[in-house]
């Protein structure tokens, strides 16, 4: 390995690491990226996991940030035949009888399915939608000061707060509350806990933006096209290749690592000073993820037929029971009724399956690291809006919170999200430092740094940035 200042390496393919990568090569730098697996792109995975011929992404799957993150509109991913599958409805989520309320189009036309509540529904996101691209250049940025003061204000005001209060305070009815707390539950925050309805807030307002997409054919083309603009500019990408310490990989280099803390700490090892050890040692991470994929006879039969057309549903029932589940998974308890997100790609991408029949997957948020089989809560979740559910189950994969982490180490104890999100460690993730650590010339890069999870890239842009800017100033590696 070359001890040119110039080269760049890169550990880890995920999204954010391909994101840096890409970044640090369109700035003139020779990048070399290393990824233990035999594929690029971490949690952009899709494989047959139950039976030939049915296509199922092992972590990831709906993209909205696909569509609006700035660091992947930068990117022309079209040009690497890439096709966004958008469901005619973006979410849906069921409650007693044949009833479900949907988000989906514009404001105006979720809002006037919301009954008493379809004037505040729209006082909330209308603003937020308006100026969509202003707000994510804030949201999604490292701290600073913001450039758009107005509307983050506007959206700050709301999304320091426990969704539970958002959700009670702003709406009247029982339909807009529970869509709401389905929204808000993806924090994998209790819902009385701040700020618990951000990640809310803008997974609405990215739905009424630009809408939740899948990747036509699977998460993988989305990582085989970010890889493809990577090495279309002179990067070179070497898989297969676990790095157990940065030694191997460094040799006067800088090193941006698409790891949480706890990978650092195996990484750098004694290299990193004693009380920056002791910090990351403290970071924390949240409840876990049980994950069930299907192989189906047919589409799920839900009883409202809005659940029919959605890419993704809220299967949790009222925004009480959603919160009970909530904060059973952060308590350490296992919740009875969990709440259930549902994804269905084949409503829209009817080349995940072979003629006729479909593929789904359904995850629940358990305790960090639980070893509990969810399997039959989850399907008993859905089979409660959906009877007959199970008879259409084909094949099943299940992936525990152990099994997501030998997949991808990331994903410590199952959690998904790169550390807890709490006001704790919202701005300041893992560190003060953020994208820099006490090792000079070692960074992260990681949704463990700014703005935190998502698969949007800019963790790894805002990384490839601090790198540029030490680099020009001569900062030694």
């Amino acid at each position: 390995m070359t001890s040119d200042r110039q080269n760049v390496v890169v550990v880890g393919s995920g999204p954010n690491g391909l994101a840096a990568a890409i970044s640090l090569a369109r700035a003139g730098r020779a990048v070399i990226v290393f990824e233990r697996a035999p594929h690029v792109g971490g949690g952009l995975h899709t494989a047959e996991l139950t039976l030939p011929g049915f296509l199922h992404d092992v972590c990831s799957s709906v993209y909205p940030f696909g569509l609006a993150s700035p660091f992947f509109r930068s990117v022309p991913l079209s040009s690497y035949g890439i096709e966004w599958a958008n469901p005619s409805v973006a979410l849906a989520h069921p409650l007693d009888g044949t009833d479900a309320v949907s988000l989906s189009g514009s404001v105006d036309q979720t809002a006037a399915d919301l009954g008493e509540d379809r004037a505040a529904y729209t006082r909330l996101f209308a603003p937020l939608v308006d100026r969509w691209e202003a707000l994510l250049d804030d949201v999604l940025a490292p701290p600073r000061i913001p450039r758009h003061p107005g509307v983050l204000w506007r959206f700050g005001y709301d999304a320091v707060r426990p969704a539970l209060d958002v959700a009670m305070g702003r709406f009247r009815g029982p339909r807009a509350r529970a869509l709401f707390g389905g929204l808000a539950a993806h924090s994998t925050l209790r819902l009385d806990a701040r700020p618990s309805a951000a990640i809310g807030l803008i997974l609405g307002a990215m739905a009424h933006a630009v809408g939740w997409p899948f990747v036509k054919g699977g998460a993988s083309r989305l990582a085989e096209a970010l890889a493809a603009e990577f090495t279309s500019r002179g990067g070179t990408i070497i898989s297969g290749r676990d790095i157990s310490d940065l030694a191997d990989v460094r040799a006067g280099q800088s090193v941006v690592c698409d790891v949480t803390p706890r990978q650092l700490l195996r990484l750098a090892g004694d290299r990193l000073p004693a009380a920056y050890r002791a910090s990351l040692s403290r970071y924390r991470y949240g409840p876990a993820v049980f994950k069930v994929d299907w192989a189906l006879s047919e589409a799920i039969p839900w009883r409202a037929t809005a659940c029919r057309e959605a890419g993704t549903v809220h299967v949790g029932g009222t925004l009480d029971e959603i919160a009970q589940a909530e904060v059973a998974a952060c308590s350490g308890a296992v919740p009875e009724r969990p709440f259930v997100l549902v994804t269905q790609p084949t409503v829209a991408d009817g080349t995940r399956a072979p003629a006729g029949r479909h593929v789904a997957w359904g995850y629940c948020h358990v305790p960090h690291g639980s070893p509990l089989d969810m399997t039959g809560r989850i399907e008993a979740q859905i089979e409660r809006y959906a009877p007959g559910f199970q008879d259409t189950i084909l094949a099943r994969h299940v992936l525990t919170p152990a099994s997501l982490e030998r997949l991808n180490p990331n994903l410590v104890g199952g959690h998904i999200g790169g550390g807890t999100m709490d006001l704790g460690q919202l701005f300041t993730r893992p560190t003060w430092r953020t994208y820099r650590t006490a090792a000079a010339g070692v960074y992260l890069c990681s949704s463990s740094t700014p703005p935190g999870g998502g698969v949007h890239g800019m963790c790894g842009y805002h990384a490839a940035q601090a790198v540029l800017r030490d680099t020009e100033r001569g900062r030694k590696p």
